[in-house]
């Protein structure tokens, strides 16, 4: 079994921000030496979550809306009391997401559905440089 470790860097907006970044995993995936096996995705993070999600600006829309509802951002939050920074809300919604996701392989080419993307969202309350973890283990 053959284990390489790599990571993609970028930029976000906050608030919400969606990143399609199916191309850049599935780069990584075919440049490495690993024909199949699986990809493991991990956010450097705590404000921040990772899912798959048919990127389209509609649906987008809904995905945001979602997180309006059910964890809205201006409610108290005793993490804001805390550190003062209104944030509590971005941690709380990424913790829901979770901060990894695995996708399997094979012939070098992801497993996804014809309209599944890899999707990465950051919840913070402002733009950040951000750090995408991948492990691809496989044969």
């Amino acid at each position: 079994m053959t284990v390489v470790t790599k990571s993609i860097t970028f930029k976000t907006k906050g608030n919400c921000d969606m990143i399609d970044i199916t191309a850049q995993v599935a780069g990584e995936v075919k440049q490495s030496e690993v024909d199949n096996g699986v990809v493991t995705l991990f956010i450097s993070g705590s404000t921040a979550g990772i899912t798959t999600i048919e990127y389209e600006s509609r649906l987008l829309g809904d995905f945001r809306n979602m997180w309006d509802r059910v964890i809205p951002q201006n409610i108290p939050y005793e993490h804001n009391k805390t550190w003062g920074d209104g944030n509590g809300h971005s941690h709380v919604r990424a913790s829901m997401l979770g901060a990894s996701l695995t996708i399997p392989f094979a012939g070098k080419r992801l497993t996804l559905g014809t309209w599944q993307q890899i999707v990465f969202i950051d919840f913070d309350d402002r733009s950040r440089s951000r750090e995408l973890v991948l492990q691809i283990m496989g044969e």
